[in-house]
């Protein structure tokens, strides 16, 4: 393997990923690379990716390298912290077999991330993912027991411009899956013109899409500039000490925004603020919900995401759920029994609240099963 490209450097993937440009070699400093920070990479379309640190280090799972080697962007691993000082942006580099080389000068040297390596510490992972999961179960009680007066309590939400009383609201997270969710969800979008809520990179998604987004919560530092100036209004998460990361960014750009301090993820607070705005359904793209997505976000537990799914209850919709379920193929001949028993079911609960919203969406894609428009 030999490659040559301009290397762009930065220790925190996904703030790198917005600043990479095509054919660009990324040097990353990101142990346990997850799938998210990968998929930045792919959509930038590096060359190559240099990690300074172990992408898998065998406590979970993790899917990053995987999603690097089906993309076919080659992947040296573990060359250490010394490329750091080693290299500017901008220099060019050759990844030659193990090594990389400055001019003729090799400056760091590594492994090769491939599918059979990778294959094997994914199921060397697997067989100590229970250590891992007690863990996880434990930390999240404990959490739980200290969040559950914050959590359940009422938060000192913004007054917003736009009203989310009585409203379908679709909350779009950039995780694992986004863009199958948000291709299910296009006709229910196009048709019931529901409040459209990103958090963070979440509103470069709906912007991909065509949508834009009225109200986006985060701590803003995986959201594009230009999606912070479509016109959202904007909630910057801060911690429970009123420390908000994303507020010189925001100052920054001379953009006007709220601030709410909140334990969790900003997931979590989004769904807390439909909910509190009087959403009448919540619907949720691009969610995590497995203990792999929380490790891959640096989480030891889930507690702030057990309480809210508890506090707010059953008008919360996971659209991944929707997708899943009409990607797994179709029987054309159960296709007429599919369509008397939805037209059924409309009929019996069509002016209910807010079973209209969840009948319409299915509706929608059984529509677009039997190939409607």
């Amino acid at each position: 393997m030999e490659i040559s490209g301009r290397v762009r450097k930065g220790r925190r993937t996904k703030e790198l990923a917005a600043h990479l440009k095509p054919k660009e070699i990324a040097l990353i400093a990101h142990e346990d690379l997850d799938a998210m920070g990968a998929l930045g990479l792919i959509e930038a379309q590096v060359a190559a990716v240099i990690n300074a640190c172990c992408s898998m280090t065998g406590r979970y799972p993790n899917q990053g390298p995987k999603l690097l080697w089906e993309a076919g962007v080659p992947h040296l691993d573990n060359v250490g912290e010394d490329i750091f000082h080693a290299v500017q942006d901008g220099d060019l580099v050759t990844v030659r077999d193990r090594q990389v080389l400055l001019g003729d000068r090799v400056i760091a040297t590594g492994r090769i991330l491939t599918e059979h390596a990778i294959r094997e510490h994914m199921r060397s992972a697997a067989l100590s993912l229970h250590d891992e999961l007690g863990r996880f179960v434990e930390n999240t009680l404990d959490y739980a027991h200290k969040e559950k007066d914050i959590i359940l309590g009422r938060f000192a939400f913004p007054e917003l411009n736009v009203s989310l009383a009585g409203r379908p609201v679709v909350v779009v997270v950039r995780g694992l899956g986004y863009e199958e969710d948000l291709e299910i969800l296009s006709a229910y979008i196009q048709e019931t013109q529901p409040v459209l809520l990103a958090v963070d990179g979440g509103a470069d998604a709906l912007l991909r899409f065509g949508h834009r987004p009225h109200v986006i919560v985060g701590d803003m530092d995986s959201v594009s500039d230009e999606a912070l100036r479509c016109g959202a209004e904007l909630v910057a998460h801060a911690y429970v000490s009123g420390e908000c990361p994303g507020k010189k960014r925001l100052e920054g750009l001379g953009l006007a925004f709220h601030v709410v301090p909140a334990p969790g993820t900003s997931e979590d607070l989004a769904l807390l603020l439909a909910h509190d705005k009087g959403a009448e359904l919540i619907v949720l793209v691009g969610s995590h919900s497995n203990i792999i997505d929380f490790l891959e976000k640096g989480r030891k537990g889930m507690a702030s995401t057990l309480l809210t799914r508890i506090k707010i209850g059953p008008i919360l919709l996971d659209a991944k759920g929707v997708s899943k379920l009409y990607n797994t193929g179709t029987n054309s001949q159960l296709l007429p029994m599919v369509v008397a028993v939805a037209i059924f079911i409309v009929s019996f609960l069509a002016f209910a609240t807010p079973w209209r919203h969840y009948l319409r969406l299915l509706w929608l894609q059984l529509r677009v099963l039997v190939g409607g428009t």
